[in-house]
């Protein structure tokens, strides 16, 4: 990987901030946010390639937040939300919403506003199922997104 100078959007986002090259605003959201772990980014890639990304966003959501909480259980322990897998495209629908149950339950339990999430599936999926959680008032977050939001941009 070296040879090519890959880099993850994790890597990317901490280069940045540590550089200067963007400044945060850790007050533009006061609301408590939690952190969803998606299972290719944390188990999956552990599993297949020694190194889950787990840290990396916990420490950007540092920068960019005063009150964020960890979902229980966590890291390699972190509940699927029901959407990897392309079940979003599958068909099943119901089963997939009654999938996404624990994950919204893990939620609530935080007593969180927003959930930031660095995956597209997750984050397809936790906005498709919210409402049939009563949960319409659930802000879903991408990692990136929330950066972008919390930029200072003079």
């Amino acid at each position: 990987m070296e040879k090519y100078n890959f880099v993850t959007v994790f890597d990317l986002l901490i280069d940045y901030i540590k550089s200067g090259r963007i400044r945060l605003d850790k007050n533009r959201f006061p609301q408590r946010a939690c952190y969803h772990d998606p299972c290719n980014y944390g188990r999956r890639a552990q599993r297949r390639f020694g190194r889950g990304f787990f840290e990396e966003p916990r420490w950007i959501l540092d920068q960019c937040m005063n009150d964020w909480v960890d979902l229980h259980p966590n890291r390699m322990d972190q509940v699927c939300c029901g959407g990897g897998g392309g079940a979003l495209t599958t068909g099943y629908n119901e089963e997939r919403i009654f999938y996404g149950r624990r994950k919204m339950e893990q939620i609530k339990a935080a007593g969180a506003q927003m959930v930031v999430i660095p995956c597209h599936s997750c984050h397809g999926q936790l906005n498709n199922i919210k409402t049939e959680y009563a949960m319409e008032d659930l802000e879903v977050k991408y990692l990136w997104e929330l950066v972008a939001d919390c930029m200072v941009l003079s």
